[in-house]
């Protein structure tokens, strides 16, 4: 029997990201960046004013508020004569001669010799003259060219994860397109004679295709472009003219419900005819027995999972999810694990890496972590969907260990996040 490491190892030795992309930015959003996006015009691409406001020399308004402020309305009154107004997008040059000021609305230029702007609100907000009633530092709410981005500078640095504020920033340096690492194409299929489609009524012996759903859920949840095949036909030429062509248009393909059982072994023919491919026991539960494979002339990864709805949702986890992150390009292919408290006892199979389902919690007075095995207690069963879709983790405990008793530290896995 294959350790759960030896056998993840094999799997993340054949991954293969697909070659890098140009996309339109609005396609871009949560995908790794495969370029350095160096900037060719500062940003902003001209001096602008931050906030609505009056154009000003800094040195014109030094006095105001003071009582050297002069003629005009009193010692504690400085006046200055309006000479235009700039709107945001104005295209037409201002210059501004000393002793005016110009009004200006957010995000216009800045018109030639004004350093400052002048906040309305230190005004009496003239239109053809204005009181000042305190001075403005040079440069104050201001955005000078290039205070963003210079030319030359990096905008988006290859390896990040392409989010809303990269999105904004691509726009904003004048980029259309970028070049990214590809969500990799996953097919899934089912096999079974039991299996009918879920708009289908199932008849004595039948059920529904429940895997194939979940884990093309579970596939695009990881970041896939995913190809939810149904339901293939369970004569051999059928099978294989399936198989066939998916493994021309994707970079993973997985197939429920042909690891294990007597009726499963004419699936392994066919696919031995396509390439490599060994179903074999894992030392992990559940979804011990499992299949694992290189098939066609690209040597497409292939996976064979157990026809057991939460079986094959938990090899997934294991084994197909981080082959999908590394093929995006991701750094940190796992979940993020803690190490929390048990609130309950929790039986495990002694030989084998246990994944249970748990609902993990935190302790509002120590602020620990605190776990509850949804399976894995004694008489418990390892095949409930139900309790998979209450779970928020995996309870991970280690082959050596049989029994963990309530209070026991226990290693968990993030799952996605519950609303």
């Amino acid at each position: 029997m294959r350790s759960v490491e030896e056998q993840l190892s094999r799997v993340t030795a054949s991954a293969v990201a697909p070659r890098p992309v140009r996309v339109a930015i609005s396609e871009a959003q949560g995908l790794l960046c495969a370029e350095e996006v160096v900037a060719t015009r500062p940003l902003p691409g001209f001096d602008q004013a931050a906030i609505d406001g009056y154009a000003v020399r800094s040195v014109d308004v030094r006095d105001a508020g003071s009582s050297s402020a002069g003629p005009g309305g009193g010692p504690d009154e400085l006046t200055l004569p309006v000479v235009g107004e700039v709107a945001a997008g104005s295209r037409r040059p201002t210059r501004l001669q000393p002793g005016q000021v110009v009004r200006v609305r957010t995000g216009a230029p800045l018109p030639t010799l004004a350093d400052a702007v002048l906040p309305t609100g230190w005004t009496n907000g003239g239109h053809a003259r204005v009181a000042v009633y305190q001075p403005v530092l040079s440069g104050a709410y201001v955005r000078r060219a290039g205070d963003d981005v210079q030319p030359g500078d990096v905008a988006v640095k290859a390896g990040t994860i392409i989010g809303p504020a990269q999105v904004g920033l691509l726009a904003a340096v004048g980029r259309d397109k970028v070049l990214v690492h590809p969500r990799p194409r996953v097919a899934v299929i089912s096999v079974g004679g039991e299996l009918v489609d879920i708009d289908r009524n199932p008849g004595t012996g039948q059920v529904f295709d429940v895997n194939s759903y979940a884990l093309a859920a579970a596939a695009r949840d990881a970041g896939a472009e995913v190809s939810r095949v149904g339901i293939a036909g369970s004569e051999p030429g059928e099978f294989r003219e399936a198989v066939e062509s998916y493994l021309m248009r994707s970079e993973i393909i997985v197939i429920a419900g042909a690891a294990g059982g007597i009726a499963s072994e004419r699936y392994h023919d066919v696919l031995a005819e396509l390439g490599s491919l060994e179903v074999s026991r894992v030392a992990m539960h559940p979804g011990s027995v499992q299949g694992y494979g290189l098939l066609g002339a690209e040597s497409v990864p292939t996976f064979l999972l157990p026809a057991n709805p939460v079986s094959a949702l938990v090899v997934f986890e294991v084994m197909v999810r981080p082959l999908i992150r590394i093929a995006l390009g991701r750094r940190r292919p796992m979940r993020r694990k803690v190490r929390a408290r048990t609130v309950a006892p929790i039986s495990s199979i002694e030989g084998r890496t246990a994944y249970l389902r748990g609902q993990l919690m935190r302790d509002e007075t120590t602020n620990e972590y605190l776990v509850q095995a949804l399976g894995g207690a004694a008489g418990s069963s390892s095949h409930l969907l139900a309790t998979l879709a209450e779970a928020n983790c995996l309870v991970t405990i280690p082959p050596e260990v049989s029994w963990v008793e309530t209070g026991e530290d226990v290693e968990v896995v993030f799952l996605a996040q519950q609303g």
